[in-house]
Formats: structure tokens, sequence, C-alpha cells
């Protein structure tokens, strides 16, 4: 079954409505797909961070609360810079991050220690609102310099380039950005940084960065910079492939680094990031593939988990998350806009998952 995808904010309110209905369900089943979930009391689990995965996240939190009753979880998704700030703080059971925890933040985890797990992964993808314009593309120095402020109307000569025979408006070009501390800029930013020599002194990369002057405006969250797009002509901004398409915001083919202009779809993500190999520590970035078939902007995005929690029913429960994000989650990714990640990755997610103490000989992570 598959919740429909809706604005984030509609999102938590059924998800809210979800965990009342089944807070109230007096039975507890005892098998989750082929594996038993040895809990005999409720769990609640607690979660916040990425925007990016943040409605596939709340269709699979409210399906496992369904079909195990004694497992709750509620996420918000308040940025990866927000989610990874309260998860090193010890605030919260479990975060997500667009963007894998660098060493040092790693560092800051006084306890419990840190796993990262990329259960799912999406496209970036430059959305925009050109009146009369319905179809784009944009080379890479093109679209480096309309974040540079470089590029500044939609008539510009280096779009017309790019798009023989389309005539473009005199329009000014409004770049929407994210506000807060996000693994979205985090990617965005650094695939820019290795596409750019200009950018990479100029801005650089980073969770929040310092945005050129101009016509720029910050919106919080990818709903945000959706919601800013659709109601702002001219505006254009990076926002991941499964708000766009599900809000019907157009979209831009982007140039890659071979200089082949590939169109963001879901088969087009898969295919690059079945060219990507994964570290033990399961950290690993796509930075301007150099491959002619790479789309520009893919990711892997985290869910972030402790090796160790204070209670037996805690470590279940969050075993018990990441067996269904692995396995029947990955069934709702692409209806979503996500990208279902490949077996041989989630049977290392499983591998990892089982490392969580205290540890459980009754309920053991597989890959279905």
């Amino acid at each position: 079954m598959l919740i429909k995808k809706q604005p984030i904010a509609l999102t938590l309110s059924t998800f809210a409505l979800g965990l009342a209905a089944i807070a109230s369900h007096k039975t507890v089943p005892m098998a989750f797909a082929d594996t038993p979930i040895p809990l005999t009391t409720k769990v609640q689990l607690t979660g916040a961070g990425a925007t990016f995965p943040a409605p596939l996240y709340q269709n699979w939190f409210v399906m496992l609360s369904r079909k195990v009753p004694n497992v709750q979880v509620n996420y918000q998704g308040t940025g990866s810079g927000a989610g990874v700030e309260q998860f090193i703080k010890g605030t919260l059971d479990f975060a997500g991050s667009d963007v894998a925890m660098k060493d040092e933040e790693i560092a800051k985890v006084s306890k419990g220690g840190v796993l990262m797990l990329p259960v799912t992964a999406g496209e970036i993808v430059l959305a925009y609102n050109a009146p009369g314009i319905a179809k784009l593309r944009l080379s890479q120095p093109t679209y480096v310099d309309i974040f540079l402020g470089k590029i500044t109307n939609w008539s510009d000569p280096k779009i017309a380039k790019d798009n023989p025979g389309v005539k473009f408006p005199d329009l000014p070009i409004t770049v929407v950005h994210r506000s807060d501390g996000s693994g979205t800029t985090s990617v965005f930013t650094q695939n820019l940084s290795e596409m750019s020599s200009e950018w990479k002194s100029k801005v650089g990369s980073g969770k929040s960065v310092q945005w050129p002057s101009g016509k720029f405006v910050g919106s919080k969250g990818n709903d945000g910079i959706t919601a800013t797009l659709k109601r702002t002509p001219g505006a254009i901004g990076y926002v991941e492939y499964g708000f766009a398409k599900n809000n019907q915001v157009s979209m831009a083919t982007l140039g890659n680094k071979a200089g082949k202009f590939i169109e963001p779809t879901e088969k087009n993500g898969s295919a690059t990031l079945a060219k990507v190999k994964l570290p033990a520590n399961l950290r690993a970035f796509i930075l301007n593939s150099a491959d002619p078939s790479s789309y520009p902007f893919v990711t892997f995005t985290w869910l972030l988990v402790h090796k160790s929690y204070d209670t037996p029913g805690k470590a279940i429960a969050i075993k018990a998350m990441v067996d269904y994000a692995i396995n029947d989650g990955q069934a709702q990714s692409a209806p979503l806009g996500y990208i279902p990640i490949p077996k041989n990755v989630r049977q290392e997610i499983a591998a990892a998952a089982n490392t969580i103490t205290p540890s459980s000989p009754a309920y053991k992570v597989t890959v279905k």
C-alpha cells in the first residue's frame, strides 16, 4: 500500500492521525514479514532531519506502525543540518541526512556511536518557472553561472545557445535556495565545486553557504522551495526530484561533465547509482560523474542510527524500522520519485543493522 504523497504539512497531519489510530490498537501482531518481532510493549522512536526523503519516510513509518503497532515512529522534516545537530546532542533516536556525517561530527557523538545507512536515493533537479518555456536545457557552464549570479535574465544568450529555436522572455531570473541547513544544499554545492573552480573559490560547499549577491531568495525545506517556485515567475531553484514531480513543477534537462544533456528520471538516476562502489562505512559521494550517461546530481540519503541503545526494546524497534525500509519500503520509492536501493547495498545495510546492541538472538534483519 502506498500513501499518496502530499506537501509535508499535510503528510505530517495524516501521520499524526495514523499514530493516534495505532495507539488505540489493542492486539500485538507477532510477525513482521517472515521474522518474529520480540516486543511486548510499545516503543516510540523519535527522528528528525532531511526534508529530501521526508515524504517517503513518513509513508514508511505509518505503514510500519500499522504492521507492528508496538513500534511507533515520529519523524519531522527539519533539514539535514538540524537533524544532525540534534542527533549529536542525543535528543533523537535517529536522524535523516542527505549528506553523510563527517569524521569530526561523528567524533562529537558521545553516546551510542553512529551507523550511516543509505536507505534510499534521489536526484536533485533544477526546477523552474519560466512562462511559455515547456522544455529547458542547461549546460554545466550555464547553470553554474546562473547560481553564481552572472546570468540574470532568461533572455541571456548562453541560455539561448543551449536551446536552439526557443524564444525566451525578457524576464529577470530569481534564484531560490535553501534558507535552512540542508544536506540537499551540501550535495548541490559539492557538485558545483567539482564543476567550477570559480564556484569553489567564491562560494564553496556545505549545508549552508554564503550565496552570491543578486536576486536570490531563501526558502525553508524542499517544500518551501517548491512553493516559492510555483508562485514566482522567473524563478529557478534546486529541489528533490519527487517534490518537483508530484507538485508538477517544470524540470530542466541538465548537461553533465561529458557535455551530454540528461533528463531527470528514475531510470537515469538508477543508472548513475548502479556505478557507485560503497566503502565499508557506507559513506559515498557521487560528484560530477564523468560517465556520459550519468545525471549530474544523484545522491544517497542516510538514516543515522546509533550502534547501541539503552534498552533491548529500543534496539529492536530501530532494527524493525530499518528492516521495513530496506524491504517493503523500497516498493514505495519509485512511485514517490526516489531511487530504489540495489539488493547488494541492502544486504550491507542489513549486516550493519544487525550489529546494533543490545542484540536480540530472536530478531535479525534480513533482505527479502
